[in-house]
Parts: structure tokens; sequence; C-alpha cells
């Protein structure tokens, strides 16, 4: 089978890093096209991750790299790109390199409310990327044409949760999760303000939190999203750990359940990827741990190779149904390893 060629833009921070370490040796993708800022123009990826910090332990490509405004370059090098610019990049470049004819898988936040551009989570709503012809349409593109995936905090809990709605209903989610400083991105935040510390407010974050959910698990209607009805409450802090966001999660459903019905339903649980044997798809989404002290980051967060969604802790909730605790690598399933796994995706309903 020959490959696509990929690009990555914003390539040399820490997710752009994740996506280039990713790709080396992917069954379907081959990395042809490396961006970052101007002032990397033209030097080794090697020779920049030496300058600015490498937070990988392999996977270095003998690549030089390229600016992010040579979006006629990537158009003749790659024939997708993945997005992992800062929003203020991402809102200017990620349209333009769609409008050049290049599908952009995003990682950033710029476009995951637009009205046509699809918040994808594939276990939980392929049927979304239907709209991409609607997208297209609208906008004029022929070839080009922009997926988000979400939040890196809601990885954690929207999973198990998943499953539930669509056995129940739910009607009201109170989370608090606790994210780890490597989702602040580099250089992140001043060792003095986190050690022995906690930061209760995380600039954006709870908000995502209790808009994005509503878009990945609704509908479409006419050609529109129609968001889910349920109310979100979230309180997002930032805390002393290096990757592992987790949750910690009270709902209330629409049906009566119990225990056993939630935990059966979570082992049960395989969404589109599963069933298509995508190379980045865990081959099973959600693992129950029985212990009463997990999930744990420094314990649980590899799991499915960083792909899987660990959960503990299932208990009746005194003020709601039910409560739990879950986690997630907010690297990989919530950032670089999940944006591939939209890429194969899109590469198997053939969109790429």
């Amino acid at each position: 089978m020959q490959k696509l060629r990929a690009g990555v833009l914003g390539a040399t921070g820490i997710v752009g890093q994740h996506y280039v370490r990713l790709l080396q040796n992917h069954p379907y993708f081959e990395l042809s096209f490396l961006a970052a800022s101007k002032d990397s123009t033209g030097k080794k990826y090697s020779d920049v991750l030496s300058e600015r910090g490498r937070f990988v332990d392999d996977g270095i490509p003998a690549l030089s790299l390229h600016a992010i405004d040579e979006i006629a370059v990537a158009a003749e090098k790659a024939d997708f790109v993945f997005s992992a610019l800062n929003s203020d990049a991402a809102k200017v470049y990620e349209t333009l390199y769609a409008a050049a004819g290049l599908p952009v898988v995003s990682n950033t936040s710029a476009h995951r409310l637009d009205p046509d551009v699809p918040l994808l989570i594939p276990e939980i709503n392929p049927e979304h990327l239907e709209i991409i012809h609607e997208q297209q349409k609208r906008r004029g593109w022929k070839k080009g044409f922009i997926v988000a995936k979400p939040n890196c905090s809601l990885q954690s809990y929207l999973f198990p949760l998943f499953p539930l709605h669509r056995a129940f209903g739910i009607e009201t989610v109170i989370v608090s999760t606790m994210q780890a400083l490597s989702g602040a991105g580099h250089p992140g935040i001043s060792s003095l303000d986190i050690i022995d510390n906690l930061i209760p407010y995380i600039g954006g974050e709870e908000e995502k939190s209790e808009t994005e959910p509503l878009k990945i698990l609704g509908s479409i209607e006419s050609g529109r999203f129609k968001p889910a009805q349920m109310t979100i409450s979230a309180h997002c802090n930032r805390v002393p750990v290096l990757d592992g966001h987790t949750a910690c999660v009270s709902v209330r459903f629409k049906k009566r359940t119990s225990k056993e019905e939630i935990l059966q339903l979570w082992k049960e649980f395989k969404g589109l990827p599963q069933i298509l044997s995508l190379p980045s798809a865990p081959l099973q989404p959600i693992l129950y741990r029985e212990e009463k002290d997990r999930p744990q980051p420094k314990l649980d967060r590899y799991a499915g190779n960083g792909m899987a969604i660990t959960v503990g802790r299932l208990r009746e909730c005194p003020a709601l149904d039910f409560r739990f605790v879950a986690l997630s690598h907010n690297a990989l399933r919530g950032a670089a390893s999940g944006g591939i796994l939209n890429a194969e995706l899109l590469f198997r309903q053939g969109y790429l």
C-alpha cells in the first residue's frame, strides 16, 4: 500500500514532537513536511530541538523545517497535515491550508465550535464526518477540509459517559479535573508556582469542558450540529503531575440503572476504530480497575499505549446517581495519538 504523505504544523512543540515520533513507521502515513516558526526555516529538525527543548526519546527524522506560511511547498510535499499550532496561528493557517487543498487534522481549539467542523472522537461520533461535504460546499473547498479533536480534558470522562448516555440518557454531570503539567505546553508553569501546590484555574478549560461534549454527543440535522441536551458543571485544576488528566465525575441519568449494568456497558464498549482494527486504536477503549485506589497517573496513563481510558471507584452518589474516577493520557489520547487515530479513520472512510 502506498502511504499518504503527512505534514506536521507546529512540529517543535510538545504535541508536535509526539506527532513526529508516533508517525515513524506508521502503516498508513509517512512524514514529508515539518513546519514551525520562521526563525526555524531551513534548519534541521534535530538541531532546533536541541536549541528549544526535546520532549520525546526517539523518532527524530532527518528533515529540515519550513515556515508555517510556506503553504505552496506543503501542498507539493504533503497529502494532508496535522496541526499542533497555538490557537492564534491555527485560526489563520488551518483555514489557509484547507483552502489550498490540504485536509487539516487539527489538535487546536481554533475551529472546534465552527458549525460545519466535526469535533471528532472516533469511538464516539464517527458519523459526524458526514458534515465534511457540507463544510467543503459552504467554503468552496474541493479537497481541503478541517476536522478538529476536542480538548484533552474531555477524553477521560466523556468515554465512560458515552455508553451510559446511549443507554440511560444523561441529565447532569459534575466533573472536577486534575490536569497534568504537559497540558500547559512549553515552557508551561513555573516550578515555583506548581511544586507543593495546586492551581484551581486553567484559562478557558471549564468553558471547553462544558460546551464541547454537547457538540460531540449531539446530532446533525439539516447540515448543522444540534447539541445534546444536558447540563455539565466543570472545575478544572492544574496539578504537579507530568502526564495524565484525572477526572472525578458525578452523573444523573434520565432512567434508573445499577452498578452492574454500568460495569457491563463499559466492559462491552467498542467503537468503529476497534471494529476496523485501526493501528492506533486500543483493543479495549475503557478499562475498569477494581482496586479501591485506582486509577492513578503513574500506574495507568500508558494503558493501551496511552489510548485507553482507565476508570475506577464506581459507586452511588448521594447528590446525583453515580460517581467514578477516570484517567486518560493527555498528550497521547488527548492530543497526538488521538489526532492520528482521527486521520486513520478519515483514511479508512475515504476522506483522505
